[in-house]
């Protein structure tokens, strides 16, 4: 069994996980030793869970035209990782899905990254990732932390969440189509050629 198999029935297996497992849900996310390019988003949504295919929905649609790929790129390259904060749809709440639980990150991020050694790039979609993973930078806003992304080069990439929902931010923060859209399409069409 690979590390990633074995990892694999670890999540599905996890006490935390088990009602999930129960429920024959598997574990949504997408990570392969020839990644180069990884992105790190809040908690698949119900879409997703149910068809069982990341980002298939009006984001991820969004995402990928942000980004500059196709969906064959995207979903069949092998140089794309997805590693949500949780794996899981954690439902729905009042203005939308409910955040992704605590500490799911914590205990899984970590080993899968380290088996995906040829990660150039990580996006963080949504204030989620960008909290946990640049916790220094933690009392910035969301809007502070993708219009400054240049400070996190080369590492990350923060990212507003691309769902619909936003589109009220993106018409905003104009900044935000003309000037870091381009960069980040430039970054992505050279990591993944």
């Amino acid at each position: 069994m690979d590390v990633f198999e074995d990892l694999f029935h670890r999540i599905k297996a996890d006490p935390e996980n088990i009602r999930f497992t129960n429920n024959n849900i598997d574990p949504l996310y997408y990570a392969a030793p020839t990644a180069k390019l990884l992105i790190i988003g809040q908690a698949p949504g119900e879409i997703a869970q149910n068809t069982k295919i990341i980002w298939n929905d009006r984001s991820g649609v969004r995402l990928r035209e942000w980004m500059g790929v196709s969906d064959d790129t995207f979903y069949h390259s092998g140089k794309i990782a997805v590693l949500p904060m949780d794996f899981y749809f954690p439902g729905k709440g009042k203005s939308g899905d409910l955040p992704p639980r605590k500490g799911f990150a914590a205990k899984w991020h970590d080993p899968l990254i380290r088996a995906m050694p040829g990660i150039e790039l990580t996006l963080l979609v949504g204030a989620y990732a960008q909290k946990y993973y640049l916790k220094a930078h933690s009392k910035m806003t969301l809007t502070e932390m993708v219009k400054n992304y240049r400070d996190y080069l080369p590492s990350y990439f923060p990212l507003v969440h691309p769902s619909p929902r936003n589109s009220i931010w993106i018409k905003r923060n104009p900044w935000f189509e003309d000037g870091v859209l381009p960069d980040l399409k430039k970054l992505i069409n050279r990591i993944l050629s």
